[in-house]
């Protein structure tokens, strides 16, 4: 279970991420959109977890290689967003949420 502050810090860093893959997703995944659709960060705020959701994308893991590469450089343009908020900008980590690919298909095996 999360704390408060581990949810606002996650409130925090999905609304500041998607800011920033709103400026950066031409330059990672050209015609691409990239949404955040959680953020988790551990207990002592020090590693968070990003799960993207990418459309329209064929090579999901490949998408997801080129933003994990990136993962520095997005890291220091979150620390400028959020450097007066939180003493420490945590370390990120990407994973793909494929809810929808799933709620999708369970959708098309429901219709058969």
């Amino acid at each position: 279970m999360d704390s408060i502050r581990q949810n606002k810090v996650n409130s925090l860093l999905q609304k500041e991420l998607a800011g920033i893959f709103q400026t950066e997703a031409h330059r990672l995944l050209p015609g691409s959109l990239i949404t955040v659709s959680a953020v988790r960060v551990s207990p002592d705020l020090g590693l968070a977890r990003a799960y993207l959701s990418l459309f329209p994308v064929k090579d999901k893991q490949a998408a997801l290689d080129r933003i994990r590469d990136e993962a520095h450089h997005l890291r220091g343009l979150l620390g400028r967003r959020i450097g007066r908020q939180m003493r420490v900008v945590p370390e990120l980590l990407f994973h793909l949420d494929d809810s929808l690919d799933r709620a999708e298909e369970i959708d098309k095996l429901l219709k058969k």
